[in-house]
């Protein structure tokens, strides 16, 4: 057995197709001698795999077939396979439809096979086809070995009873033959129950008519109560529709009121916000002219910026020009101290050079108290500059002050390091002349009085330059309190249109929320105005969308009227049609079971005298076939 399952699933794979589950699940379950594949749908692969394995195999002796829903092709592949065996004795192909292709299969099986001895065919259509199952006929009298065939419900015409009694006339070894007889029987059982049927039908169709004429009678009452309640309703509707036409004439009286009142708002609306953009335009033209000052200030503050840039380079080129000096001098000190150490002859030079310093030095003292004079005109007509300024740059000036004022504090202080840095150049000086005189006593006893005279000379020139200077830084820090006191004047100015603008700013605003609290009234009137007018809408909305229901619903009940009466209409002429339809069945029925029972009885007739004929004529007389 699992050889055979082997085989079977390599022929399959042979052919491109994969073996049935169901048929491997059969296969070891099966008796011995005995290939059962009944109720198993077999596929066309299958029968081909079987075909090819069954003329070689020697195990079963039994093949049953039923129920296979076999086709054509699957077959007449197991009948080419069946030829050549010599081992099956029973082949069972039941209720498989064979046809004309089966039947001439089949025919040529029994020609060929001589080791079937059983062989049942009952339901399949093998009569259908009268030349191929004359074929099969054919084989049947060819073959020698069948002992049982069983032909019953395989729709067998007189032509093929005929082709039929040929073969048993050729046949020898038949001997059990179930076809006819039962078939006949069964024929006649069928006609007796199409012939109760018929009645039933009949009776029922007596009943149904009868049942159809009074349901159609009460759909016509139930019709009539219909129409009348509907007439009821078209006049309650009609009535309900002239007082809702009047509700709604009312209610457009109202909505065109309400519709002039809103215009009326809306006007009053239009008038404010006219109102709020002329305010708005007197705003933006303010603002515009606040950036215009803003913007004159801020150039005139730049200018000033300017001028002070270019006071302060001045001062610092007089700065170093006075360090130049300062230079000069030390230069000059220097040489006249390496002048007196050289020797004494060099002392008139060193007196005139002392004389032409302390010239230069009275000039240039002079010319310092001259810009000096021009700076006091200058910061006099700067002052009088600020005071023409606008307020606005007041916050611009008070940090240029300050930083003016931490760059005079810083030129006052090294002025005063400076001053400082002299003494000490004085102070080594002394040290300096008093060494040099200690160590030339002997040589400058005569000029130590013209020494003493000269440096008594450079202090009192030192000194003078040095009250210039502190004057000098005195003139500056009364240029600077001027100035603060120009700043806090301008910062007073500054503070007053500050208040004046704040005040300005406050005006505005308290405009602006009179402006808003008016607008918020006007929106918050036509939002009630509309309110209104959308409850007002919506009620008359409501009544529109109910009289469109009574319209909608009178409407449906006249579309449902005539629905019901065109129901009812094709119902009775559906079920004339189906009584008239019903009456020619049963005529033809009738028709047809007497023609059935005619051809019944003359193919019952003949297939007795075939069969008789059969009996006398076979060696095997003495058995009778069973019915």
């Amino acid at each position: 057995m699992e050889e055979f399952r082997r085989s079977y699933g390599r022929a399959c794979r042979e052919r491109g197709g994969e073996p049935q589950e169901a048929v491997l699940q059969r296969l070891p379950r099966l008796p011995r001698g005995r290939l059962d594949l009944a109720a198993l749908s077999l596929t066309a692969d299958t029968c081909a795999a079987l075909g090819a394995l069954l003329p070689s195999q020697s195990l079963w002796t039994e093949l049953v077939l039923s129920d296979c829903m076999l086709s054509e092709e699957g077959a007449v592949l197991l009948c080419q396979g069946l030829c050549a065996n010599t081992v099956v004795q029973v082949l069972d192909l039941k209720g498989n439809n064979l046809r004309a292709a089966g039947a001439e299969a089949l025919g040529k099986l029994l020609r060929q096979n001589q080791s079937i001895q059983s062989l049942t065919l009952e339901w399949n259509s093998l009569g259908a086809w009268e030349d191929a199952f004359a074929i099969f006929c054919g084989g049947l009298a060819a073959n020698g070995a069948l002992r049982q065939l069983d032909l019953r419900n395989n729709q067998i015409s007189h032509r093929g009873a005929e082709e039929l009694a040929l073969a048993l006339k050729g046949n020898t070894t038949l001997e059990q033959l179930e076809q006819a007889m039962g078939h006949s029987q069964d024929r006649h059982a069928a006609f007796q129950e199409n012939q109760a049927r018929t009645r039933t039908l009949s009776r029922e169709v007596q009943h149904l008519q009868e049942e159809k004429s009074r349901q159609y009678l009460n759909l016509m009452e139930t019709i009539d109560k219909q129409k009348e309640e509907m007439a009821r309703s078209s006049r309650a509707a009609a009535a309900c529709v002239g007082q809702l036409q009047e509700a709604l004439s009312e209610r457009h009286s109202i909505i065109n009121a309400l519709k002039a009142k809103l215009q009326m708002t809306e006007a009053a609306l239009a008038l404010s916000e006219q109102k709020a953009q002329d305010l708005g335009g007197l705003l933006a033209t303010s603002e515009q002219e606040r950036q215009s000052l803003a913007q004159r200030q801020e150039k005139e503050l730049r200018l000033e910026q300017q001028e002070a840039a270019e006071r302060e380079s001045k001062l610092l080129r007089d700065l170093s020009a006075a360090n130049e000096k300062n230079l000069l001098l030390r230069n000059q000190v220097s040489e006249l101290e390496r002048k007196v150490k050289a020797q004494q002859e060099q002392l008139f030079l060193t007196r005139q050079e002392l004389t032409n310093t302390s010239a230069e030095l009275k000039m240039r003292a002079l010319q310092a108290e001259e810009r000096l004079d021009a700076e006091k005109r200058r910061a006099k007509q700067s002052l009088e500059d600020l005071e023409r300024l606008h307020a606005k740059e007041v916050d611009h000036m008070t940090r240029h002050q300050e930083e003016s004022e931490r760059t005079l504090q810083e030129r006052v202080q090294r002025l005063e390091a400076l001053r400082l840095s002299l003494e000490e150049e004085l102070s080594r000086a002394k040290a300096a002349v008093l060494s040099e005189r200690s160590q030339a006593e002997e040589e400058l006893l005569k000029a130590r009085s013209q020494a003493r005279l000269e440096e008594q000379q450079n202090l009192t020139h030192l000194e003078e330059k040095m009250r210039l200077l502190v004057q000098a830084r005195d003139g500056a820090q009364s240029t600077c309190l001027q100035q603060k006191q120009a700043v806090a004047e301008a910062q007073a100015r500054a503070g007053q249109l500050s208040l004046q603008v704040e005040g300005q700013r406050r005006r505005l605003e308290d405009l602006q929320r009179e402006l808003n609290d008016k607008d918020q009234e006007k929106v918050a009137e036509v939002n009630r105005v509309r309110m209104e007018l959308q409850e007002q809408m919506g009620r008359l909305q409501a009544d529109l969308v109910a009289q469109e229901a009574l319209r909608e619903k009178v409407t449906a009940l006249e579309r449902q009227l005539k629905v019901l009466a065109g129901e009812h209409r094709a119902a009775l002429l559906d079920r004339e049609s189906e009584n008239a339809a019903l009456r020619e069945k049963l005529r033809l029925k009738e028709a047809e079971m007497a023609r059935v029972r005619e051809e019944e009885a003359q193919r019952a007739s003949f297939l007795q005298n075939a069969v008789l004929a059969y009996v006398q004529g076979s060696p095997l007389r003495a058995l009778s076939p069973p019915k």
